[in-house]
């Protein structure tokens, strides 16, 4: 079930469609994507592929898979970015992306500090020129599909 005026859900709904920076890897109940518009490289965002807008609806199979996907993701990112740990986070609040998500970020050994922990959301309000570009998008994304659809 998607849902008008829900971003995630439009993504859903024309999914054949969509670059592989978007559909990174799926299942029957999630699908990864890149972020857009991170300074980040290898930001994923973990959507259920139906419409959720607060934790506690997630069946009890998408409960189940919720944590092996944080967990495959979180060693994906670390082979393929060299991350030292991945964060993980689940807010949903921003206007046309009620839809329940996880973050999951790849915390670089060299992030400065000021950026470590929740302020890695600034990463998130960078200039255009600063941000994460379609083709270093879709390169990222081809390196983790082939790690996490094998």
């Amino acid at each position: 079930m998607t849902t008008p005026n829900c971003y995630a859900c439009g993504q859903e709904a024309r999914l054949d469609g969509l670059p592989l920076s978007e559909r990174i890897a799926l299942d029957r109940h999630w699908r990864v994507a890149h972020a857009f518009g991170t300074a980040l490289p290898g930001w994923l965002v973990l959507l259920p592929r139906r419409h959720v807008t607060a934790v506690h609806e997630l069946t009890d199979a998408e409960a189940a898979t919720l944590g092996m996907w944080q967990v495959r993701l979180s060693r994906a990112l670390h082979e393929v970015t060299g991350c030292v740990k991945t964060y993980v986070a689940q807010f949903a609040e921003l206007e046309g992306f009620g839809h329940v998500h996880f973050h999951v970020m790849p915390r670089m050994a060299e992030l400065s500090e000021d950026l470590r922990g929740p302020r890695v959301f600034e990463l998130l309000r960078r200039p255009a020129p600063q941000q994460v570009t379609p083709d270093l998008m879709d390169k990222i994304a081809g390196s983790l599909h082939a790690r996490l659809m094998c």
